[in-house]
């Protein structure tokens, strides 16, 4: 298995060494293994995780506690669709999509929410834009 080190991962993601190692302390990640001398290691799946942050941070908007809870809901799918996957037991396989389907639909509702709330800014800026606009005009 391939480590990096902080630096690089910082590098990759775009974000500070500061702020990944705040996002593993309120547990938006989980605690990377560590060398022998403590230092960090994390691995791609690390980096993906820090990645699905700054996505949902910086394209959906969503406050920590609104990522906290999205990437929460993620982690309910990947389980759900591993167990649907590796069971043979029709109704338990059954089971567990329902589940996937609910969360999915909890991850629906977050987005859409934030869609709306960003869609309620931009009428109001557009709005105001057109009365700028139309104010120039007189």
């Amino acid at each position: 298995m391939d480590w990096l080190k902080i630096d690089d991962v910082a590098k990759e993601t775009g974000l500070t060494k500061r702020s990944i190692r705040y996002y593993e302390e309120i547990g938006l990640m989980k605690s990377p293994e560590r060398s022998d001398g403590g230092i960090r290691l994390y691995t791609e799946e690390d980096v993906q995780q820090l990645k699905n942050i700054v996505l949902a941070k910086k394209v959906l908007g969503f406050s920590l506690q609104e990522i906290q809870e999205f990437l929460q809901i993620h982690d309910q799918v990947i389980k759900h669709r591993s167990n649907a996957s590796s069971s043979s037991d029709e109704a338990l396989r059954q089971a567990e999509l329902d589940r996937m389907a609910e969360a999915v639909e909890k991850q629906l509702k977050l987005v859409d929410y934030k869609i709306s709330e960003m869609t309620k800014v931009r009428d109001e800026l557009a709005g105001l834009s057109g009365r700028i606009y139309q104010a120039m005009q007189k």
